[in-house]
């Protein structure tokens, strides 16, 4: 096992719903530490060029319209296994086939409308952290 950082967002569902808090208390019992966090609203284009690698998916203007139609809360987690040890506490992509208990199985509303991103691998959460993060805005 060893510590990684990787990042979360807090879809504009979730911010909506005032449910951040729990869904940081939830990612705190899992062992994750919150080290960077802001709050903001993506423009459609920031949302275009963070969701690049789904261009060419169906799904892609719909998420980009939505990641950008309300705030969302950006945050760095880190931890042991954080990239493995996040997903199983956002459960799966869409909220009826995720576990009871999961982020999403509660948050969530639908596949895109699903409360939480998280980072799929070690190098994805690289590139996703500095998208949305300075080195000095993470305080380990």
């Amino acid at each position: 096992m060893s510590i990684q950082k990787t990042l979360s967002l807090i879809k504009p569902d979730a911010v909506a719903k005032n449910v951040t808090g729990s869904v940081n208390a939830r990612l705190e019992q899992a062992g994750l530490r919150i080290v960077a966090q802001k709050r903001f609203q993506l423009t459609k284009t920031q949302a275009e060029a963070f969701y690049k690698v789904h261009s060419d998916k169906a799904f892609y203007d719909s998420l980009c319209e939505f990641m950008s139609s309300g705030p969302i809360i950006a945050q760095v987690l880190c931890g042991e296994d954080a990239v493995a040890k996040n997903r199983e506490v956002m459960g799966a992509t869409n909220p009826a086939n995720a576990e009871i208990g999961t982020i999403r199985r509660d948050f969530g509303e639908s596949i895109e409308h699903n409360a939480v991103h998280g980072s799929d691998s070690i190098e994805n959460a690289a590139i996703e952290i500095a998208f949305f993060f300075s080195g000095l805005e993470i305080m380990e």
